[in-house]
């Protein structure tokens, strides 16, 4: 409806200077606007100032975002997350608030005067400890998960990147699916995870929430659990839309590469997929692939849209898996046997399978581990195990 600023030192009542709060209201009456948001963080104190004055809700940037995420919300795991980052919000300026609505109604402010400061305080946190609680169920879940598709053999691939730079939509095409995907902020804000064929090996690709600038860290630590999906990839694609002006790209992929390193990743391999290039000339689009040179891990330029250079980006990424090791034996026919190769199609590839008389012979290839499970097994039932020829990927 409008917008102002202004450069000064910050005003311990108002964030903006007393004239400039008048400016305000005056805006505010003349636009019909309905809240006021402010991109710098206000204190409990200041947002009560503002809404005197204005007659307005006054937010700031994080609970717009806050706002945001509540709308995105589609899992109960995110539910939880949001509530999560608004009570130890809510926590911070407890005390304020409760002395702040006991003085008069304002807008923000209302419905908190029947409380005590102890029992407002005291109540946040054990609504706090609940809901942690609960995410730590969510958490054990996602921990048996992620055993079980170790124990699989599958590799893991997790997409990363800034909110609105195609995440989703690279997952659908990746994966064949149909998970939302919209021309807004925070479109996904719980993981989905889909096994997908990648140079004849399956893989296991997560998409995950978008990343933001200045990302409050009260809201880092409520994803953690989202998050730490990437924590545990064996490959992270980093996707950047290529299609904004320079300055926002690079602000945005500096964002990304922050963001990761904060919630822990070390030593994970980052493929960088530059979206959108659908939207570009060619010459615009050597330019901006040239000044990202040395800023963009292993970038590969596609497009979700036209899919174009799709199996390149899988190419790369899969140099950076584990490389599988092939190998066949030769065991007799019998309940076990049989399972074992079942077990093989649905957890390796198979080049190779031959059934001799009682005899079956099988060609796979597979990641280490399990292949010296494979061996275990059949040398325990007499039968002959060689590796062949490492394959390279």
């Amino acid at each position: 409806m409008g917008s102002m600023e202004q450069v000064r030192e910050r005003d311990p009542s108002y964030q903006i200077g007393r004239g400039k709060t008048t400016e305000l209201a005056d805006l505010v009456k003349k636009t019909g606007a309905e809240k006021i948001i402010f991109d710098n963080d206000l204190t409990t104190g200041q947002s009560y100032n503002l809404a005197k004055i204005t007659g307005l809700i006054v937010i700031d940037r994080f609970q717009l975002i806050l706002e945001i995420f509540s709308i995105r919300a589609s899992t109960y795991e995110a539910e939880l997350q949001i509530q999560l980052a608004s009570l130890r919000y809510e926590l911070s300026g407890a005390k304020e608030r409760v002395k702040l609505a006991k003085i008069e109604e304002q807008p923000g402010f209302m419905g908190l005067g029947k409380y005590e400061v102890d029992v407002y305080y005291e109540t946040v946190k054990k609504q706090i400890s609940s809901i942690k609680d609960k995410l730590k169920k969510k958490q054990e879940e996602r921990e048996l998960h992620r055993v079980r598709r170790t124990e699989l053999g599958f590799s893991s691939i997790s997409l990363a990147g800034y909110t609105n730079a195609g995440k989703s939509s690279l997952f659908n095409v990746l994966a064949e699916e149909t998970v939302p995907v919209d021309n807004a902020l925070f479109t996904t804000l719980s993981t989905t995870t889909r096994a997908v064929q990648f140079s004849k090996r399956k893989v296991l690709l997560t998409d995950t929430v978008g990343f933001i600038d200045r990302l409050p860290l009260k809201l880092i630590k409520a994803f953690h659990s989202t998050l730490e999906e990437t924590i545990f990839s064996d490959v992270i694609i980093l996707v950047v839309d290529l299609s904004e002006h320079e300055e926002d790209i690079k602000r945005k992929l500096s964002c990304s590469l922050d963001t990761i390193q904060q919630i822990g990743v070390t030593g994970i391999p980052i493929v960088t997929a530059l979206n959108k290039i659908d939207l570009l000339e060619k010459d615009e689009l050597q330019q901006k692939v040239m000044s990202l040179n040395n800023m963009a891990p292993n970038a590969v330029p596609v497009s979700t849209l036209q899919r174009t250079n799709i199996e390149a980006l899988k190419k790369e990424i899969t140099r950076y898996l584990v490389d599988l090791v092939q190998a066949s034996f030769s065991v007799k026919i019998n309940d076990d046997t049989m399972a074992l190769v079942s077990q093989l199609f649905n957890r390796s590839h198979v080049l190779n399978v031959e059934y001799n008389d009682k005899i079956v012979n099988v060609v796979f290839k597979s990641i280490p581990w399990l292949t010296e499970r494979v061996k275990g097994r059949i040398e325990k039932q007499g039968g002959m195990f060689n590796y062949q020829i490492k394959s390279g990927k």
